[in-house]
């Protein structure tokens, strides 16, 4: 591989850009590949066995555009096991970190929130890996299913909006937590909303930090890091490019990146 072949940035839909936005700016001289399965999302609804195929055919296609990485910037698709998603294909993968040391490193009372998606929520992997790092923590869940629809739906003057980040950080406030991690990618489209409602006494942490950290050390393991010139990111999309752009906007300059809607069934290359 070559260093200054593209990483590949996955997702279901618009959610993964908050992920290719912290991943562009820790890394601005790589060039990125972004593909949102807009055609098909959401995958929540799906079975296992067609959402892995659906990634297969994201992975197939970034690998026939000859990526040197490829990250899952998805906490659902992360949970189903990254080396699973890989296949026989010898590019590194990196999943969505779980970002318990930052939450850790947050939280003086060790009253952590977890705002996730329900399917992430029911793998208790986020509880898991923070009690694993400090026992004496105590952490507190919850879904919030709301989210999503009005995001991908560009709601964000919507009063339904503000209304469920209420309802939902609701029982954060009520136990007193003063740190809070978004562990869907979708969620940080909403961070400053959130933070609103949730004061100036929490920190709101978003893993897509920790994740873009955990892709430069593969990297750098590989040799593969690119250490020159002004990265490129192209941002693909199976469908609704329009709306794809207006949303890409919120995470990226739009000016520095270009748009394609693509068939990842067609083996073209772009």
């Amino acid at each position: 591989m070559q260093c200054n072949a593209p990483i590949g940035v996955l997702d279901s839909g618009v959610g993964g850009l908050s992920v290719l936005k912290c991943l562009h700016q820790l890394l601005p001289h790589e060039n990125f590949i972004y593909v949102g399965d807009t055609a098909r999302t959401p995958y929540g609804c799906r079975s296992e066995k067609e959402i892995r195929s659906f990634v297969g055919e994201i992975i197939d296609w970034l690998a026939l555009q000859g990526v040197k990485q490829v990250v899952i910037a998805c906490n659902t698709l992360t949970m189903l096991g990254v080396e699973s998603l890989r296949g026989k294909h010898e590019f590194s993968v990196v999943g969505m970190s779980k970002g318990e040391q930052l939450l850790l490193q947050a939280s003086t009372k060790k009253k952590i929130g977890v705002f996730a998606t329900q399917f992430t929520i029911s793998t208790d992997a986020h509880r898991k890996a923070i009690l694993a790092a400090d026992p004496t923590a105590e952490v507190f869940p919850v879904a919030c299913p709301k989210f999503v629809p009005l995001i991908e739906g560009e709601e964000f003057t919507n009063p339904k909006l503000m209304a469920a980040v209420k309802e939902y950080a609701a029982p954060l406030q009520e136990v007193g937590v003063d740190a809070l991690i978004l562990s869907c990618t979708h969620y940080p489209f909403i961070r400053e909303q959130i933070a609103q409602v949730m004061g100036s006494g929490v920190t709101i942490v978003d893993p897509a930090e920790a994740t873009s950290r955990l892709a430069k050390e593969a990297l750098a393991a590989e040799n593969l890091l690119q250490h020159e010139g002004v990265g490129r990111v192209t941002v693909c999309c199976t469908a609704d490019e329009a709306r794809v752009r207006r949303l890409t906007a919120r995470m990226l300059s739009v000016e520095e990146c270009s748009f394609v809607t693509i068939d990842l069934l067609a083996g073209e290359k772009l």
